[in-house]
């Protein structure tokens, strides 16, 4: 197995048990599908394919990266991608299993609900190569990946979510900002704790006491809607923060931040919304007017980079860590935002970027070195 090589792994494998359909596996393909031994791009069998989570590839944000990731690597070693889009749980496993049917030898799944099913399909198929973005394969809690053949592709977002906080703070004009998440699950609540620690950070080095409501440091726990949609519970959980007097908002889980902006937009009041792994100023362009800026996981680049290097010099199954050094994660420019936010901002922000990347500032979380 891929020894994990970062503390607090099994943490990402605790919600598999709890959250996942387990899920059986089709028949290995037949022999010359492999992509382990390596090759070239201008000859290569890699065939790479995708399946979604719930969110759908169009969702502007986490599994839409993904894809897009997906096209760009396959057109870099010249073949066809394929990808099928699950719409409900119980999609994960058929949609795995009709991908190796098809003769897919590189198969990536997004996000961690599809953990179990992955683990399941790889250990069936050895000769299949599999790449999961945002989890570890680690059900079994014992800080390696479960199959041979997995690569994890992990995101350390509470670096960059430390700097997001730490801008919400200097920007909010009540001295209050809110976030709440799809679910309690650690590749969600690393967004948020990452946020509150920038919140303290800026409170410490500033005098100021700024509040973070819908997540509580102490507890790891907060405000959750239970699913990753948007719709009538997200937009609930955003009015209350606004409500209560938040005037930034971060959101975390995929497309629920459409209906925050949706409460935003309605309250007519002057409210920052910050999104997640996608720059949803230039996915989502309709809000841009509102967006403070946007907590950034490179999947696209994470998911292009394992399909070339595939086709060139073999499947690699060491996992990939994004983070603030190795340009993994970031945070987007503040763009129409800009005229908003304290002129000193930008440089506190670099400088902050630069003492995390150097081990001067250290953020907590649990891919932490």
């Amino acid at each position: 197995m891929t020894t994990i090589p970062r503390r607090g792994f099994a943490a990402i494998a605790s919600l598999g048990a709890a959250a996942l359909l387990l899920a059986g596996c089709a028949p290995a393909p037949e022999e010359g599908g492999a992509t382990s031994g390596g090759g070239d791009a201008a000859g290569t069998d890699v065939v790479p394919c995708m399946v979604s989570d719930t969110g759908g590839f169009d969702d502007k944000s986490f599994n839409q990266l993904g894809s897009e990731g997906l096209e760009e690597g396959a057109e870099q070693i010249g073949v066809e991608a394929r990808k099928v889009q699950s719409d409900t749980d119980a999609d994960y496993q058929p949609n795995i299993d009709g991908l190796i049917n098809e003769g897919c030898t590189l198969i990536f799944t997004v996000g961690f609900a599809l953990s179990q099913a992955t683990v399941e399909a790889a250990t069936a198929n050895p000769d299949i190569d599999f790449a999961i973005i945002d989890d570890a394969a680690d059900n079994d809690f014992d800080g390696e990946t479960d199959a041979e053949n997995i690569k994890p592709i992990l995101f350390d977002t509470a670096q960059a979510a430390f700097l997001a906080g730490y801008a919400a703070a200097a920007t909010s004009k009540t001295g209050i900002v809110g976030t709440y998440g799809g679910m309690n699950f650690p590749t969600v609540s690393i967004f948020m704790d990452g946020f509150a620690q920038g919140v303290e950070y800026y409170n410490s080095e500033k005098g100021a006491t700024v509040q973070v409501l819908g997540w509580d440091r102490a507890a790891q726990d907060g405000t959750f809607i239970g699913g990753f949609e948007a719709g009538t519970d997200s937009l609930n959980a955003a009015q209350n923060l606004i409500d209560q007097g938040a005037d930034v908002l971060l959101p975390v889980g995929g497309p629920i931040y459409q209906s925050a902006a949706q409460a935003i937009r309605d309250s007519g009041k002057d409210i920052a919304l910050i999104g997640c792994d996608a720059d949803l100023f230039e996915t989502d362009p309709q809000y841009a007017d509102i967006y403070l800026t946007s907590i950034l996981k490179g999947m696209k680049v994470a998911t292009t980079d394992v399909i070339v290097e595939a086709a060139e010099s073999g499947f690699d199954t060491t996992p990939y860590l994004g983070t603030l050094e190795n340009e993994g994660v970031g945070i987007a420019p503040f763009h129409e935002y800009e005229d908003k936010v304290p002129a000193e901002l930008q440089g506190e922000i670099d400088a902050i970027r630069e003492q995390i990347v150097s081990g001067e500032l250290a953020v907590e979380s649990y891919l932490a070195a």
